[in-house]
């Protein structure tokens, strides 16, 4: 198996060891907020995240749609700190109405996935579902191995090589 090819095996598994993503928004200001919050993700890799409007993130969403998401790998499980497997995307996000069948296919997927916490959150009017699409993003697995992945095509990698990363 090439590395390519190893690369591409581990993408399509790395996201399904995490049940939160960490991300960055930016406010009107400018200033940027870093946070996490648990989501579910469909074939298309779009990421759905279901969140308190009271909440600094969702509060940045609502001023400034570009959401970066990053998946990383957990401190203890890396060989080296300098070179932990991560995987972000540059995406947009998009509200997802109330009640429709997009809002409740994704609350039925949440609550799979989290349990009864989400028939409580259901209840709570302040919390909104975005939809964040990826646009482009990177999948870093150690020193020199870097992967873009980017438009219609998330679900393959393309090596970036020392050209590409200046």
């Amino acid at each position: 198996m090439s590395q390519l090819e190893t690369a591409q095996a581990e993408y399509e598994d790395f996201t399904q060891q995490f049940e939160s993503v960490i991300i960055s928004t930016v406010n009107d200001q400018g200033i940027p907020n870093a946070s996490y919050t648990p989501f579910v993700m469909d074939d298309a890799k779009n990421i759905y995240i279901y969140v308190s409007g009271l909440a600094v993130h969702t509060q940045n969403i609502s001023a400034n749609p570009h959401v970066c998401v990053l998946f990383i790998e957990d401190e203890t499980q890396t060989n080296q700190i300098f070179a932990r497997r991560r995987l972000s995307f540059d995406c947009t996000a998009t509200l997802i109405e109330r009640e429709c069948d997009t809002w409740n296919q994704v609350v039925d997927q949440f609550q799979q996935r989290f349990g009864e916490i989400i028939e409580v959150l259901r209840g709570l009017a302040d919390f909104r579902i975005f939809r964040l699409t990826p646009k482009e993003g990177r999948f870093v697995i150690g020193f020199g191995a870097a992967y873009h992945i980017s438009g219609d095509r998330l679900n393959q990698l393309a090596q970036i090589t020392g050209e590409k990363a200046k």
